[in-house]
């Protein structure tokens, strides 16, 4: 297929993700929850820039990310000792986490903490996780029995934490998983898994976002413990008033040189790591490079495309609308308007379109992208419910974490160990650029309006929709392991019946 019959293939597919969302909005905005014009401006620009934004990145996303990593992976594999892919793996993930963008903003959120501080910890925490998930895969041990020892570890850690500081470990682990980190990554694990030939080897491929987001999770808490910060305050970040159409073109100016830089210090350590690997061991030819660059080129634009619409545009709209929602005399309002936006919003995650696309190939068509994206935003739909239940009534955020995390990681033992690794991958997935710019400025609207706490009430949104993919996921893969019981007990009841016929009619023939 041509490049630009591609495009226009990952443009149209983009349109269908972001119109409903789109719809929504502008519904609100002329009921429910008025924006203001200049506000409004901002997101159907934001919008437009969210289409194209993920049709580049997707295209280059399959041109360039995810064949780096199956060749990455597949290559470290057959190394002879262990030191080199463990060495790699490690600084692969520190060096990809301080770039990410996302962790960058929330450092700047935490002024308890040294900026520095953070994203080291964070950095290394996702580098050891890595390392930990690779290894894993070598030696072919069960993800549930890690998922169990380490989820156990960072629920007993909890006890240890300043309750301020507990919102900054979940949001850690939610901010690594970026859409630069996420396609790599996927595509590494397969690789790795591909040198196997064992039966597990395909549900073994997925997992390593899984145990990446743990990583920061575990590193944060810690050092909420022996680093005894005073406050893990939040600072929120400031809307500028606008008064005119040209105040609104003017911002996506200004912000579009900032996100060019934040993207290119992003995607450089990749591309050098590309480089360094290519000359070592000359996996790809001339045109796959070729190919690689051009997609890399790809992914860049659509990626500053992408985070400038949603950071530009988005973020007012959500802060707006959680403020006008909030304020009038039905409240409760709130509930179903995030359950129907959160239903919608997931699709427009561009690292969701990446996993779901890897899902299908690597299970040959049995587990299909229709059902992934359809837990997913039943997952989502779940999550921003319950959190816009807790901005109104001011519940711990634990008294949903603790259970959850506690079912879904149960549920790991009686479902399909793929459904496992591809359940705890989308809840880092889920949790990407559009919660963040979204629904987390929705939440913090509502919760100052009603006079809550945003640290502990409004950023738990990000956490809430890290974990209910785990529970949506899994159901769908024990659903579909009853399915099969009937199905084969069936056959074989059918089978039964018909050789019971065959051996009546002989007796009678006899």
């Amino acid at each position: 297929m041509r490049i630009h019959e591609l495009l226009k293939e990952k443009v149209y597919e983009s349109v269908v993700s972001v119109l409903p969302i789109t719809g929504i909005v502008l519904l609100l905005s002329v009921s429910a929850a008025p924006l203001s014009p200049a506000a409004l401006v901002l997101f159907l620009f934001g919008a437009l820039l969210l289409v194209f934004g993920m049709g580049f990145f997707t295209m280059g996303a399959d041109m360039s990310m995810i064949p780096m990593g199956e060749g990455i992976g597949v290559q470290l594999s057959k190394a002879k000792k262990i030191i080199t892919p463990v060495l790699v793996c490690f600084v692969l993930g520190v060096l990809i986490t301080m770039a990410e963008p996302d962790l960058q903003v929330l450092a700047e959120q935490v002024p308890a903490v040294p900026n520095l501080v953070l994203v080291l910890t964070v950095a290394v925490g996702v580098g050891f996780f890595l390392v930990l998930a690779e290894l894993r895969m070598l030696l072919k041990v069960p993800l549930s029995y890690l998922l169990v020892f380490f989820y156990g570890l960072i629920f007993i850690l909890l006890f240890f934490t300043p309750d301020s500081f507990i919102p900054v470990s979940f949001d850690s682990g939610g901010v690594t998983t970026g859409p630069i980190t996420v396609p790599f990554i996927m595509a590494f694990g397969i690789g790795i898994a591909s040198v196997r030939s064992d039966k597990n080897s395909s549900s073994d491929s997925f997992g390593l976002i899984a145990l990446c987001s743990i990583g920061p999770i575990l590193s944060v808490l810690l050092l909420g413990v022996f680093y005894q910060p005073a406050d893990a305050v939040y600072t929120p970040v400031e809307l500028t008033e606008l008064d005119s159409t040209r105040e609104a073109a003017a911002e996506f100016a200004k912000a579009l040189p900032v996100y060019f830089k934040e993207v290119a210090v992003a995607v450089l350590p990749i591309v050098l790591l590309f480089f360094v690997f290519q000359l070592a061991f000359r996996r790809f030819r001339r045109h796959q490079v070729g190919k690689i660059i051009s997609g890399l080129v790809y992914t860049y634009l659509g990626l500053v495309l992408f985070l400038t619409g949603v950071n530009v545009g988005f973020m007012p709209a959500g802060q707006y609308i959680g403020s006008s929602l909030a304020s009038g005399g039905q409240k409760w309002l709130l509930l179903p308007v995030g359950v129907l936006i959160g239903y919608f919003i997931v699709r427009a995650e561009p690292a969701v379109q990446v996993l779901t696309k890897q899902v299908e190939e690597v299970s040959n068509g049995f587990i299909t992208q229709k059902s992934i994206r359809h837990s997913l935003s039943i997952g989502v739909a779940v999550s921003v419910g319950i959190a816009m239940l807790r901005i109104l009534t001011g519940v711990s955020i634990l008294w949903f974490l603790i259970p959850g995390y506690a079912i879904s990681i149960v549920m790991t033992f009686f479902v399909p160990q793929i459904f496992t690794g591809i359940a705890f991958d989308s809840g880092g997935v889920a949790s990407g650029p559009m919660t963040a710019t979204f629904f987390l400025p929705l939440a913090m609207g509502a919760c100052e309006t009603l006079g809550g706490n945003i640290l502990t009430d409004a950023f738990g949104i990000v956490a809430m929709v890290a974990m209910t993919p785990l529970l949506t996921i899994q159901v769908l893969g024990l659903v579909g392991k009853l399915n099969h019981r009937a199905e084969k007990k069936r056959a074989q009841m059918l089978l039964a019946s018909l050789e019971d016929g065959i051996l009546y009619f002989d007796e009678e023939e006899g």
